[in-house]
């Protein structure tokens, strides 16, 4: 018995165009019906039943897209979780982002590439297929779900943690672009590498790029590579992270520090699914999944134009925040346990518990750092420990050791260092403390990228 083709419905009243999508989409397993307007389009939704539709924002010489939004308006209200594309003009952004906001699946611009399109097209269906149970059902159970999916790594039974873990194990199978946000230390990393070993992709690289840590000039180089002779210092060919992730999944953290001429790159390689090496100009197709992640508020960063609202929307098909570990606090006793048992293997200790007191001074900490502050706070503890048991006592002599060490006067004696030597010193500081993450070294100091770069480039720094 053969199998019955997927229906797609393509809207479009440029003839010339739904012949290309229609012959696109029949060689790769649909059956494509075409129609040129909004009504005969509702029509044929009313008549019969259809996968995915594909639609133009205009149908008329006006440009304004508003009968593409009144069509995704209308379908939208009558068949809600049936999937939309809109297929409008690079430069009718803005039009795509509206038309995302109000519940299409995704966008894509003109032209595109056949590639663009399929990919578009199964990811949608996919996203459609991986729905969740319906309103009010039961949750998987951190059992059931360790049955399901590979969570190694991800610790924890708190209800609104089980809900994103559900959640990302049905995408993972999909290419959905996934945005990761929390504050520092939620473990958004753990995340992201679970949802690679879940898709169809683990077999490929996991390539994280840190973008607070990639100075502006140098972002095309570090993400799409050059070739010798591309600049003064390229002095052999590169390859950049997504031709290092290809096959696999690329994990951009910091997306909210991306300053905004380097999101533009970043959203034309995202749309068109191509890049260039820079110094070449033979085209790449870029074969990665996605997922970006950031501590950063990015809406509120859209509304003070640090952020492509467009970007933003081409990240998010799937967004999920994770909670703080104050959230979570009757978590701690497993994570806990899950990062003292890993920390004794590191340093070669026995078995060490905790006491029940000990426990319990661990779950009333506010734990501004979340998980990554508690697991570096067991593992002071237990190389100060020398017994088989942490106590409060151990907890708060690591504590005070720290307190000592910020409040004593860590200025050298007057002479001994000069104004510059001081900076440099501060700047160094700085990124250290932040973990080679530029922007927030150069907030903390007060100053902008700019100006920071200028004094990294003053002191010979490399961040």
């Amino acid at each position: 018995m053969t199998m019955r083709a997927t229906p797609v419905l393509v809207v479009d009243d440029d003839s010339s165009v739904t012949a290309a999508l229609s012959h696109l989409l029949r060689r790769a397993g649909y059956a494509p019906i075409c129609t040129a307007t909004p009504a005969q389009a509702l029509e044929l939704l009313e008549r019969d039943d259809y996968a995915l539709v594909l639609q133009d924002m205009n149908f008329s010489r006006a440009t304004t897209g508003v009968e593409g939004l009144e069509l995704l308006a209308g379908i939208k209200e009558r068949w809600p979780h049936l999937p939309v594309l809109l297929i409008t003009a690079w430069g009718s952004i803005e039009l795509a982002v509206a038309g995302m906001k109000a519940g299409a699946a995704d966008f894509i611009t003109k032209p595109w590439s056949n590639e663009q399109i399929l990919q578009a097209a199964r990811t949608a269906l996919d996203l459609a297929a991986a729905s969740g149970p319906p309103p009010g059902a039961p949750g998987l159970t951190r059992t059931e779900l360790d049955a399901r999916y590979d969570l190694t790594g991800v610790v924890g039974e708190h209800p609104r943690l089980l809900e994103i873990l559900e959640l990302l194990g049905r995408v993972a199978a999909t290419d959905a672009s996934v945005l990761i946000t929390g504050e520092s230390g939620t473990g958004k990393e753990v995340i992201a590498e679970a949802i690679h070993r879940n898709s169809h992709r683990r077999d490929g690289p996991f390539v994280k790029v840190n973008l607070g840590g990639i100075a502006s000039t140098l972002f095309e180089s570090e993400l799409f590579g050059h070739v010798r002779g591309a600049f003064t210092d390229a002095h052999r060919d590169r390859q950049g992270r997504f031709a290092l992730a290809a096959g696999g999944t690329v994990f951009l953290d910091e997306i909210g520090e991306l300053d905004l001429r380097c999101q533009v790159k970043l959203l034309r390689v995202l749309q068109d699914r191509t890049y260039e090496v820079l110094g070449s100009s033979r085209t790449r197709t870029l074969d990665v999944r996605v997922i970006a992640a950031t501590n950063r508020d990015l809406q509120e960063a859209v509304r003070e134009g640090a952020f492509r609202e467009d970007l933003l929307y081409r990240l998010n098909l799937i967004a999920v925040r994770l909670p703080s570990l104050a959230e979570r606090s009757k978590d701690i006793p497993s994570l806990a346990a899950h990062f003292l048992a890993r920390a004794g293997e590191a340093f070669g200790r026995p078995p060490v518990r905790l006491s029940a007191r000990a426990l319990g001074w661990l779950q009333r900490q506010p734990w501004p750092g979340n998980v990554r502050q508690l697991k570096h706070q067991l593992e002071r503890a237990l190389l100060v420990c020398g017994g088989p048991e942490l106590d409060v006592a151990d907890f708060e002599r690591t504590a005070g050791l720290e307190a000592a060490a910020t409040t004593e006067d860590q200025l050298p004696p007057v002479g001994a260092m000069t104004m510059d030597g001081i900076e440099r010193s501060m700047i160094l500081k700085s990124l250290e403390h932040h973990g080679g993450n530029v922007s927030r070294a150069a907030a903390a100091l007060g100053l902008s990228r700019a100006a920071f770069y200028r004094r990294l480039e003053k002191y010979g720094i490399k961040p």
